[in-house]
């Protein structure tokens, strides 16, 4: 579970070697198909890289006792093996040695194709072998007690652990007055227990009585709170909403309408651009106009949380796309009935609705290469956003004083998030997915004496001598179509291959295809087993498929070669992939 501990991996290694007398090629099968790697940010400096001349001296000797030069050793850490300049890298060292890698949100799973990339360079990036599982959180320990009994009154008692999406659908039965009444009794609790921070704080730090009693000003019970609560990196904006100072103030100062901000966090203390906005946030709330509106509560941790995430009404997170890999604080808000109001990053990306039924979005997922332009256009987005269908829809109340269509919204979100955010999914998913097939290929391959291990690493080493030499060519379409296909056309691929002395039972060869730009970069794409067609001469042998073009557009095609191997994750793990030659066949 993140970088960090690669170390480990290699540790399981040498213990197999000493233990049961199994080489380096052999223990690394077995140790790799037993481990799952899930990283987490994609963030460079959360990546550990440490240069030769540190890893020397405490891993010469270590690479000894696997067998391995020094050489060969750093090679395990670094994206390009052969860079002998490129210093170490716990990550790329926890994706070599795991069968099993994943990025925790869909979005972040992606960005992580991306950066990892060059492991895996004759991969296209889609399909380098890291997967997606979004998390979830563990709702009963961050449910407010109130929230609890009220889930405990109309969904029942399991959902703590239940991901049902019947059981879920329940909370729509929630009163109105009844669901708001417990979030306004939340956000009361809330204001109390800032209050009582803020006074050990000013306490603490030498305050008088007379400022002492200006605590009980401080904040509304009434009010829209907002909550931002997490690690103060610069690439999460904690400033973003200080930017326009005066906008800030026309927001706080609204009688009518009044907004306010409770903040926590803290920041790295190499961080020197996190402690600077610390700074100034924290500046801001003790300044005259804005210390009853705005809140720093210090000493940040799950006790603060646990009362942020569950008395605030909107939890705001902006980080810079696409560097927030998942963000389950707002998981936890959400659990307690707080709608989000985010970024198109991390679990939000795949959680919002364009409608803006289940909580908003500062922007359409756009990317930008110059951050400081992102955070004008964001922050400006922020506040429109704020002002023209937040705070609006917030003080909405056309009877009972109740928000109807701000209630409709949490119950909304509590059916469809309920479920799929929930660790209890997130739990069943890495069993079902990676754990149970990991300890499956793991038994596998260390029954008799390791014989299928033994076996594999042979496999591996005689197909990755021999895959330079394979080629494919003459690829050829049927019909009349390399000019113009139509929706719902079938038509024929054929290849011949060189297999080089790879035995055709160790090789997946297929047709490559699906919708292209105006330069040939694939939009999707799919992949087609082919199959061998008769026996193989001097070599040669031809592969055929038959595919059915299912979009309109431009249309790309090509075919490759992957090794193949029964064992799990095996065959994506060599990084080996051979393209036809010419390496796209085109149609329109």
């Amino acid at each position: 579970n993140e970088g960090h501990s690669a170390f480990a991996g290699l540790e399981r290694i040498r213990t197999l070697m000493h233990e049961e007398n199994l080489p380096f090629t052999v223990a690394m099968e077995v140790a790799a198909a037993g481990s799952v790697f899930t990283t987490h940010t994609p963030v460079p400096a959360g990546n550990d890289r440490f240069p030769a001349s540190i890893m020397q001296p405490y891993f010469e000797q270590y690479a000894q006792e696997l067998g391995l030069s020094f050489y060969d050793f750093l090679a395990l850490g670094r994206e390009d093996p052969k860079n002998d300049f490129e210093e170490f890298c716990m990550p790329v060292l926890a994706l070599r040695i795991s069968r099993f890698s994943n990025g925790v949100s869909k979005l972040h799973s992606k960005v992580s194709q991306k950066m990892w990339h060059r492991i895996w360079g004759n991969y296209h990036v889609d399909d380098v072998p890291i997967k997606a599982v979004t998390n979830g959180v563990h709702a009963p320990t961050w449910v407010g007690p109130e929230m609890g009994e009220l889930y405990d009154r109309y969904l029942g008692k399991d959902w703590r652990e239940s991901t049902s999406p019947t059981m879920w659908e329940n909370a729509a039965s929630i009163p109105e007055q009844e669901l708001w009444a417990t979030h306004e009794l939340m956000r009361g609790r809330l204001v109390s227990y800032v209050r009582n921070r803020l006074y050990s704080q000013m306490l603490s730090q030498g305050a008088r009585h007379k400022e002492l009693q200006t605590i009980q000003t401080v904040l509304n019970p009434a009010a829209l709170t907002i909550g931002f609560a997490r690690r103060f990196a610069t690439y999460k904006r904690a400033q973003l909403i200080m930017e326009d100072v005066e906008k800030l103030y026309s927001l706080v100062s609204n009688k009518e309408c009044p907004v306010q901000f409770v903040f926590a966090g803290k920041a790295h203390p190499q961080d020197q651009g996190g402690k600077q906005i610390l700074k100034d946030l924290i500046a801001l709330c003790r300044s005259e106009r804005f210390r009853e509106h705005i809140v720093f509560v210090e000493d940040y941790d799950m006790e603060v949380a646990y009362h942020l995430i569950s008395g605030c009404d909107i939890w705001l997170n902006n980080p810079r796309r696409p560097l927030e890999a998942c963000g389950t604080s707002g998981m936890k808000a959400m659990f307690n009935g707080v709608l989000q109001f985010s970024t198109l990053d991390g679990w939000w990306d795949e959680a919002w609705k364009p409608d803006n039924s289940l909580g908003w979005a500062i922007g359409k997922g756009e990317e930008y290469d110059d951050p400081a332009y992102q955070d004008t256009v964001e922050r400006d987005t922020l506040y429109k956003v704020l002002e023209s269908e937040i705070i609006p829809d917030f003080y909405d109340r056309p009877r009972s004083n109740i928000p109807s269509s701000w209630v409709l919204r949490m119950k909304e979100a509590l059916v469809e998030f309920g479920p799929r955010f929930h660790s209890h999914r997130m739990v069943v998913d890495y069993g079902k997915r990676a754990y149970k097939p990991a300890c499956y290929t793991l038994q596998h391959l260390s029954s008799n004496s390791y014989q299928a291990a033994k076996e594999l690493a042979d496999w591996r080493s005689s197909t990755s001598s021999k895959w330079a030499g394979l080629r494919i060519c003459h690829v050829d379409v049927t019909e009349r179509c390399k000019d113009t296909l139509y929706v719902g056309q079938e038509v024929e691929i054929t290849a011949r291959v060189f297999l080089n002395g790879i035995a055709p039972g160790d090789i997946q060869v297929g047709a490559y295809g699906g919708q292209v730009t105006q330069d040939n970069t694939f939009v999707s794409r799919s992949f087609k087993p082919m199959h061998p067609e008769g026996e193989a001469v001097d070599g040669w042998q031809v592969y055929k498929t038959t595919i059915e073009a299912k979009e309109s557009g431009r249309y790309g095609l090509t075919v490759c070669a992957l090794p193949y191997h029964p064992v799990f994750s095996v065959s994506r793990s060599t990084g080996l992939l051979c393209w036809a030659e010419p390496d796209t066949t085109l149609m329109g």
